[in-house]
């Protein structure tokens, strides 16, 4: 899979992908990551991407023209199954949509900046809007990488156990169970004995007992899903 991301500030993409499981995976050939520096492809002295909204107003906005000169020149060498813009205005990220778009070959996204991009760029390029939250961030960078983040480790052979990626909380719209390891008895406090039992059926059952009451205490708008 190969991930390329629109960026005023490619600086704070720097470390997300350079560490852990991302970079596991780019090790391995199994995701691409290309950030994309937007100051490279305006005309404007300064390399000026931004100016002020007509009809007035606070705040300024990012140009048409150096987003879809990037944009072409990277349609030029890829066809991309997605065009994303990270707003938070567009349809909230959640796992299932991480899910769909880990079967995807080719993603582009956007990261906003300021009050935003031309809205010609969001009619005329733009295929996919997306939110990580409703709260707003100085810029798209690191919504980026939360998609890219959820997006990578579903791809088969990027994580060590692949059956870990399906028991994570929200792929069957409930919360992971609570999870122990060594040592079993501390300060007095003890391992469910169901967890030590060796007898699967049981803790299967147990885990999504407790993944019920964990959800239905805590998410329980989920379990109407």
């Amino acid at each position: 899979m190969k991930i390329d991301i629109i960026t005023v500030v490619p600086g704070l993409l720097e470390s997300p992908f350079s560490h852990s499981i991302l970079k596991r995976a780019n090790d391995k050939g199994l995701l691409e990551v290309n950030v994309i520096n937007l100051r490279e492809y305006t005309s404007y002295a300064r390399a000026q991407v931004d100016d002020y909204p007509f009809g007035g107003g606070a705040g300024m906005v990012m140009m048409v023209e150096p987003l879809v000169n990037a944009i072409e020149s990277l349609q030029q060498k890829n066809t991309y199954d997605e065009i994303i813009f990270l707003t938070p205005d567009g349809e909230t990220f959640n796992q299932q949509m991480a899910n769909s778009l880990s079967l995807k070959n080719n993603l582009l996204m956007i990261c906003g900046h300021y009050k935003g991009i031309d809205q010609r760029v969001r009619e005329h390029f733009v295929t996919r809007e997306i939110s990580i939250g409703d709260y707003v961030l100085s810029g798209g960078e690191l919504a980026a990488a939360v998609l890219t983040d959820a997006i990578g480790r579903l791809i088969p052979g990027v994580l060590n156990d692949e059956t870990s990626a399906l028991s994570d909380s929200f792929q069957d719209n409930l919360l992971a169970p609570p999870v122990y390891t060594r040592p079993e008895i501390y300060r007095g406090w003890k391992v469910p004995d169901v967890l030590m039992s060796g007898n699967h059926k049981l803790i299967d059952e147990w885990r999504h007992e407790q993944s019920l009451v964990r959800t239905k205490d805590r998410r329980p708008d989920l379990l109407d899903k």
